[in-house]
């Protein structure tokens, strides 16, 4: 079986599209009974939801499970490169054939019924998670929570809430309250459910939702803490301390400083699942070799390198909403040089908030349209970037030309900082 194979099923997907979305749990629901419903037979799963972080929180507890010597499986997205990354089966993402074999008998299943492409993908995915054994399944919501397509496991090891900040409103809800109701739909009664440090109006929606539930919550702040490493040495580590846990650790591998609250979060998620005995030496050495492409990842010698001047860096980021885009403020500002950023934004997206965030901190900033996506046009949003403070802001044609126009803006040494759409980003990886 091909790659060819994978992309003609799933573009065979997109026409099965419900003409208006809704989401709802009936379809998935409908599709997995037809297949015997392997959401039953998953191995232990930890059950992650969040505006941003919850992707880094699971490649952490990845880390640490492989680390001890479990098998992992890990369903996450979108993907950057290739679909197959969406699904890890036993540590490694699905091979093609194995794919084509669980998306073809969810297509046979679902017999040309309407479906959205993440029900049908996710309901494929369950069936390869539940045909392949494993000690763990690291489950990551796609949207929201409650009505998600991945919210269909009865009795999850773990859950968690990783943060809340304003995204998707069109689906679900124009404020902080009522995004993280939505996100808190994941919690079980009696399932251990970890929380990060919100805003006051998402802790109380959340704290509500669990009463209801009946889930235990295990708050950021109140029942763990973490202590970061001090701003001018990484030798010295951080502390992360529970109930059942205190240990100083190595900083995480993952650039910038937030990755530290996103690993805490991810010893006190799997703490409480409670799957297997990982000590401090695990979780050491889940700091030195966690993996998470496509989140402050410096991009080695390739094409897209290859206009840079002697020092010049380049980076990758997939901030793409106001909370991600402060993060990354912060670690441009931490740079002891000129951070230059190319810019593109699906147009679902809130230039304003993410620019606002992102705009003072950057020297100067390229904007570029995202191919194959509907997103701010290029000029629009260089437009806004002079507003909200960058001194020099363009539109680009596209990301080569975004890079050569930076590179020779850039001074020798400064860094060069490709961000926004995860589809950017998987752009630049894949053309590098």
């Amino acid at each position: 079986m091909s790659a060819a194979t994978v992309d003609r099923l799933l573009e065979r997907f997109t026409a099965l599209h419900p003409r208006v979305i809704d989401l709802s749990l009936g379809r998935i629901e409908a599709l997995l009974a037809k297949l015997g419903r392997p959401q039953d037979r998953l191995p232990p799963v930890l059950h992650v939801s969040g505006t941003n972080g919850k992707g880094s929180v699971l490649a952490f507890c990845r880390a640490a499970f492989e680390a001890a010597g479990l098998s992992v499986h890990q369903y996450v997205s979108p993907h950057l490169v290739r679909f197959n990354e969406r699904i890890v089966l036993g540590g490694r993402p699905v091979g093609d054939a194995a794919l084509v074999e669980v998306l073809e008998a969810a297509d046979r299943a679902n017999d040309g019924a309407p479906i959205t492409f993440f029900e049908i993908t996710t309901a494929a995915a369950f069936k390869a998670f539940a045909d392949t054994p494993a000690d763990v399944l690291l489950l990551e919501t796609g949207l929201g929570g409650r009505l998600d397509a991945t919210n269909v496991v009865g009795r999850p090891a773990a859950t968690g809430i990783v943060s809340i900040g304003l995204d998707h409103q069109g689906y679900l809800g124009d404020t902080i309250e009522a995004i993280a109701a939505e996100k808190a739909g994941i919690l079980r009664t009696d399932i251990p459910a970890v929380v990060g440090k919100l805003p006051p109006e998402a802790m109380n929606a959340v704290e509500r939702a669990a009463l209801e539930a009946g889930a235990p919550l295990l708050i950021g702040g109140a029942h763990w803490d973490f202590e970061p490493a001090a701003c001018d040495s990484r030798e010295t580590g951080w502390s992360y301390a529970a109930a059942d846990r205190s240990c100083r650790l190595p900083v995480p591998a993952l650039a910038g400083a937030h990755q530290t609250a996103n690993a805490a979060f991810a010893i006190t998620l799997a703490d409480a699942a409670g799957l297997a005995q990982l000590d401090n030496g695990h979780w050491a050495q889940a700091m030195q070799s966690v993996v998470w492409p496509g989140r402050l990842q410096r991009l080695e010698a390739g094409p897209l390198t290859a206009p840079l001047k002697p020092g010049q860096q380049l980076w990758v980021d997939g901030a793409h909403n106001p909370a991600a885009a402060r993060a990354l403020a912060g670690w441009v500002r931490a740079q002891d040089r000129p951070v230059h950023a190319v810019l593109g934004l699906l147009e679902t997206k809130d230039p304003a908030g993410v620019l606002e965030a992102l705009a003072p901190a950057c020297a100067s900033l390229s904007a570029v349209p995202i191919p194959g996506h509907r997103c701010f046009p290029a000029d629009g949003l260089a437009a806004a970037a002079r507003a909200a403070g960058v001194g020099e802001a363009v539109a680009a044609k596209d990301l080569e030309h975004a890079l050569c126009l930076t590179a020779a803006r850039a001074a020798e040494g400064d860094i060069i900082l490709i961000c926004g759409s995860l589809y950017l980003i998987g752009q630049a990886l894949s053309e590098n």
